[in-house]
């Protein structure tokens, strides 16, 4: 009888082990059965991304996500577009919403701590707009005013630890940072250089008085912590972009009219994920 048991005792214990060895379906082999990728994006930040007049999703990050889709799948139909604001980008990775964000989220080494980031896309540096009216050309001018960013950025981080004797009035969407400075609530906005150009361009008005604060970082897409797959994947996609020049083109489809004729490429966008 004990050796019986032992017996039983012995395949138990191998089973157990045949199923620790087991591997859960990578991100990958998640995304082919479902079918679609799911991809977190902006919906008001153009020209990178933002739904257009017909209610479609356009702009230079969505036609990255429908390469990806192609790339994947074989078809850039088959992708779920997932509306964020900017802290809405941490609680679709943490809770497994989507797949990879593309929503100009800027890779730093608190987030990368919480999330995998693959190779940039894209640089970018902290910009301050005023108005032309009263411009606000160095920090030591913001002393006593009140200066607009959006919760969950960069740019609040960076004036939180750099600056924590300037008023921030902290808003959830992009959108309403500038809204609220053409409504007069603050005598400054900060938000990256990229949309910060884009922006004054069609608002005459107003102007970027400082161009460039804290270093210059990449914009990348970002996955849930560990899933290696999906990251290799993209990371591989993008270096494999890189000899079509694939993210120059597509300034050129999607953000040259809104920058006009003088601006270059080099200045936003990189190739193969080098810096």
């Amino acid at each position: 009888m004990n050796k019986l048991k032992s017996t039983f005792a012995l395949v138990w214990a191998f089973a157990a082990i045949i199923g620790c060895e087991k591997k859960e379906p990578d991100g990958i082999e998640i995304i082919k059965k479902r079918g679609f990728l799911q991809v977190a994006v902006s919906n008001d930040d153009p020209p990178f991304g933002y739904v257009d007049n017909n209610g479609k999703n356009q702009g230079f990050e969505i036609a990255f996500a429908k390469e990806l889709a192609y790339k994947l799948l074989g078809d850039t139909s088959k992708i779920e577009f997932i509306i964020v604001d900017p802290m809405g980008r941490f609680d679709v990775l943490i809770n497994g919403k989507a797949d990879v964000v593309l929503a100009n989220f800027t890779h730093t080494p608190e987030r990368a701590e919480m999330f995998d980031f693959a190779h940039p896309y894209m640089k970018v540096s902290i910009s301050v707009v005023s108005p032309k009216t009263a411009p606000i050309r160095d920090i030591s001018e913001l002393a006593g005013k009140k200066l607009l960013v959006s919760k969950g950025t960069t740019s609040e981080k960076y004036f939180l630890k750099n600056h924590p004797e300037i008023e921030l009035e902290t808003l959830e969407q992009i959108s309403e940072i500038f809204q609220a400075l053409k409504d007069g609530r603050g005598a400054a906005l900060a938000q990256d250089n990229t949309v910060a150009f884009v922006w004054t361009l069609e608002n005459s008005s107003f102007e970027v008085g400082i161009s460039s604060l804290g270093s210059v970082e990449g914009i990348a897409p970002a996955v849930k912590k560990g899933n290696i797959a999906l990251l290799n994947f993209i990371n591989n996609t993008i270096e494999e972009l890189a000899e079509e020049q694939f993210f120059h083109k597509n300034f050129e489809a999607t953000i040259r009219t809104f920058m006009g004729p003088e601006a270059n490429p080099d200045d936003f966008v990189v190739e193969g994920g080098k810096l």
